[in-house]
């Protein structure tokens, strides 16, 4: 019998490694035991997370600023433990969250040409977890919202713009959260968690929030990861009961048995996905390996096509992953990333091999944009957006950078007033409330 060979725009993906001169050298990448990506990269900088004495720090680097980096570099330097986690917002190409051993989150505003002295002084510092910080993730459509996860077993929804926790999850998980995924229009969250169970949570419903759960998605005691894709479906990398690495996709209305398991490796190494909805490719890159592996999600059984591997000498310790918007249409480049060793980092340019010098339409369909669909008051009132979409006909121009406004807020004025509407006069003095900044990215 003839065998047929699947089509796919993305069979013949190859990956790249950059040139020494276009490598970031003599970085002291992060050490700590946790299996975070430890770097962040958006079109105008690249954030890594770094060895620093006597508290946590990370370098904040313009993507141009190639070469050997200065031991003197001046770093983001606010915490008082190691930093865990570091992403970059979608709305604001100069802001960025950290979460830390310190058991806070901070937001930063890098300025327009990066830094010029050591930042210690964060534009608001988040505090509500009784344990480290290990997760920080910005929500995909609504600005200033963002979500944390703590060793505390707790996950926390902030409205960065007033520095206030909105929404606690307290109870939903039982042991320390793996990962935390928003979905596409960011409606429901999708976590990872030791006691080897994934949810699927609508944080802002009353009640029973946890409105899917699969136990035992994954049998080995080793660390999973779950992510939302653009259809809805959940993708969860784990290990075997064999700890062979697997990778699943769930359809989350029937979470009984997975749509379908790939059986990979013996490896140890945490397996971090990186997911384009645009392409519906999938990136595995795992802790310690010296390879990315690629995979198209398709519609039709069996659901997961495995494209190819990209192989290099050196093991990764992290890797960050640009969005579309920061890509070379010009050269056909569908995703790069941005291998962490342990003194340097490495961009790898993924491309589709194209004879025409044309704009290739089929392979950049309309990206999520920098602009928000909603504010953070909407949100947690309850209303959805998809991201606002942009054509990268033209490549994208960055718009002008927008400061965060810093407006003093007392976020306890409300409280107080309700208070005081609902008891009877007092004749105590009352304590005047903290002023909080806000923050407008």
């Amino acid at each position: 019998m003839k065998r047929v060979v699947r089509q796919s725009k993305f069979r013949h993906v190859f990956g790249q490694a950059a040139k020494n001169d276009q490598c970031y050298d003599d970085i002291r990448v992060s050490r700590v035991t946790w299996d975070s990506t430890f770097c962040s990269v958006n079109p105008k900088f690249v954030a890594i997370i770094v060895e620093a004495s006597g508290g946590g720090a990370f370098l904040v680097l313009p993507l141009h600023k190639t070469g050997r980096i200065d031991k003197s570099y001046p770093s983001v330097c606010g915490h008082t433990g190691p930093v865990l986690d570091i992403e970059w917002c979608p709305h604001n190409d100069q802001v960025i969250a950290s979460g830390s051993e310190d058991c806070t989150v901070m937001v930063w505003q890098i300025p327009e040409n990066g830094l010029v002295t050591p930042m210690a002084e964060p534009v608001v510092a988040l505090e509500g977890h009784s344990k480290r910080v290990g997760i920080v993730a910005w929500h995909p459509t609504a600005r200033n919202v963002l979500v944390s996860a703590g060793c505390d077993n707790m996950i926390i929804i902030w409205n960065v713009g007033t520095g206030e926790a909105m929404i606690s999850l307290e109870d939903e998980h039982p042991d320390v959260i793996f990962s935390v995924s928003w979905n596409r229009n960011g409606s429901l969250l999708c976590t990872a968690c030791k006691d080897k169970s994934i949810r699927v949570i609508d944080p802002r419903k009353d009640g029973e929030k946890i409105i899917a759960e699969k136990e035992k998605a994954h049998d080995g005691a080793r660390p999973m990861r779950a992510i939302f894709l653009s259809d809805g479906n959940v993708l969860t990398t784990g290990f075997s009961r064999m700890s062979e690495r697997q990778l699943a996709l769930w359809n989350t209305h029937n979470m009984e048995e997975p749509m379908t398991v790939n059986e990979m490796d013996t490896s140890n190494g945490v397996l971090l996905p990186f997911y384009d909805p645009d392409t519906n490719v999938v990136y595995l890159c795992g802790k310690g390996d010296s390879s990315i592996r690629y995979f198209e999600i398709t519609d039709e059984a069996p659901y997961v096509h495995f494209l190819n591997t990209f192989s290099s000498k050196e093991p990764q310790r992290g890797m960050g992953y640009m969005p579309k918007r920061g890509l070379d249409v010009n050269k056909c480049e569908i995703a790069r990333f941005f291998k962490l060793h342990e003194r340097k980092c490495e961009p790898i340019v993924m491309t589709v091999p194209r004879k025409s010098d044309l704009f290739q339409d089929d392979l950049y369909p309309d990206t999520a944009g920098p602009d928000p669909a909603l504010e953070a008051e909407e949100w947690f009132e309850g209303k959805n957006g998809d991201p606002i979409k942009i054509s990268l006909k033209n490549g994208y121009v960055p718009s002008k950078s927008r400061e965060i406004k810093v407006v003093k807020k007392n976020i306890l004025d409300s409280k107080v007033t309700k208070n005081a509407e609902n008891s009877a006069p007092s004749s105590k003095c009352a304590t005047p409330a903290p002023s909080v900044p806000e923050v407008i990215c």
